[in-house]
C-alpha cells in the first residue's frame, strides 16, 4: 500500500492542482478559509497548485487553468452536493471526495434520514415539509429542530420549544432551500467522527458554551466552544460510535474523507445527525483537530486526501462506452 501511495504522491507532483473554494453558497466564507489552509499545506509538500473562486463559469476557469486534478473545499450548495463533482467527471478531472450520488444524498439531510433508517442505523425521527408549509403541518411533538433539508455550518436551523415558534422557524429554514427537514430534538452530547479512507478517526465531544453549536459557535467562537477530544465514555461505547460513523460512511457510498455528527443521549443510544462530505479544514475545524490527535498532522492530512482522488464514474467506463 506504501508502495502505491509513494507511486500516486511522485505523479501527483508533476500535475497541475486546483483547490476549488469560495463558490456561490451561504457557507463561501468559511469555504475561502477551508481552501486557503489546504493550498497552503500542498504548496508546503512542494506541490503545483493554485485556487479557483468556483462560479457558474467553473469549466472555463478549470480549462484555462489546466487542472489536472482538483482539491475540492467547496461547502454547502453548488459544491458539496454532486454539482461540481458531475462536472468534473463530464471533463474528466479526479477530484477529492465523494462522488456525484454520495455527495448528494449526504447533502440532503431528508435523503440521508432515509438511507440510515433503511440499514437500520439510528437517527431521531423526522419530518419533511415543503418550503411555505404551515405550523399546523408539523405532526411531530415538542421540542423540534427545524432545519433547511440542505446546506451546513447550521445556517437556517432553529430549535423550537413551543408551536408559537414554529412560523417563525419555518420561514427561517425555507429561506435555504426548498425541503424543511423537521427533526425531534434530543438534548445530550454532540459528538463528532472524522473518516478517511473509510477508518474512523478519534472522538470529539462539543461542549458550546452558548448551548447551541450554531455558525458563531463554529467559526466565531472566541473560546465559547470547547472541543473534548477522545472524550470519557462507558466502555465500548466509543468504538461503537465510530463503527457507525464507518457504516454510516459505507451506507452513503462516501469516499475520501468525510465527518458524522451524534447526539448521545442521556441513557448513552448514540444517534446519527449529519454527514459532511467536505469538512472544513479551518484552523478550528474538527476533522484536523481529530487526526492531529491520531498522529496525522495537517499537512499529511491533506495530502493524504489528495491522494485518494479519483474519478468515480468514467474511470469505469472504457473508450467504446462498455462498463468495466
Amino acid at each position: 500500500m506504501q508502495h502505491q501511495w509513494d507511486n500516486r504522491r511522485t505523479a501527483f507532483l508533476t500535475k497541475n492542482i486546483a483547490v476549488l473554494l469560495g463558490g456561490m453558497s451561504p457557507e463561501r466564507a468559511v469555504s475561502l478559509q477551508s481552501g486557503t489552509a489546504i493550498r497552503e499545506a500542498l504548496q508546503r509538500r512542494g506541490y503545483r497548485v493554485c485556487c479557483i473562486d468556483v462560479t457558474p463559469q467553473l469549466a472555463e476557469q478549470v480549462q484555462e487553468h489546466g487542472v489536472e486534478v482538483a482539491f475540492l473545499a467547496l461547502h454547502g450548495p453548488f459544491g458539496e452536493d454532486g454539482t461540481v463533482q458531475g462536472l468534473l467527471e463530464l471533463m474528466g478531472i479526479p477530484y477529492t471526495g465523494s462522488g456525484v450520488l454520495a455527495s448528494a444524498l449526504a447533502m440532503n439531510k431528508a435523503a440521508t434520514k432515509k438511507i440510515l433508517s433503511y440499514h437500520g442505523l439510528p437517527t431521531p425521527a423526522f419530518q419533511v415539509l415543503h418550503a411555505g408549509a404551515a405550523a399546523e403541518e408539523v405532526t411531530m411533538p415538542l421540542p423540534l429542530v427545524i432545519k433547511p433539508a440542505e446546506g451546513g455550518s447550521t445556517i437556517g436551523v432553529s430549535i423550537v420549544h413551543s408551536r408559537d415558534e414554529l412560523p417563525q422557524a419555518l420561514a427561517g429554514a425555507a429561506q435555504y432551500d426548498h425541503e424543511v427537514l423537521v427533526e425531534a430534538y434530543i438534548q445530550g452530547r454532540e459528538l463528532t467522527v472524522g473518516v478517511v479512507e473509510g477508518e474512523p478517526l478519534p472522538l470529539i465531544e462539543i461542549q458550546p458554551l452558548t448551548g447551541f453549536y450554531d455558525y458563531t459557535a463554529k467559526y466565531h467562537s472566541g473560546g465559547s466552544t470547547q472541543y473534548i477530544i477522545d472524550p470519557q465514555l462507558p466502555e465500548g461505547l466509543r468504538e461503537y460510535i465510530q463503527q457507525l460513523a464507518c457504516s454510516t460512511f459505507q451506507a452513503l457510498g462516501c469516499s475520501g474523507a468525510a465527518r458524522i455528527d451524534f447526539i448521545l443521549n442521556p441513557e448513552g443510544t448514540p444517534f446519527i445527525l449529519e454527514v459532511n462530505t467536505i469538512p472544513g479544514m479551518t484552523a478550528s475545524s474538527l476533522l484536523p483537530k481529530a487526526a492531529h490527535h491520531a498522529g496525522i498532522d495537517f499537512d499529511s492530512l491533506v495530502e493524504r486526501i489528495l491522494l485518494s482522488a479519483q474519478l468515480h464514474k468514467t474511470s469505469r467506463i472504457k473508450a467504446g462506452g462498455d462498463v468495466v
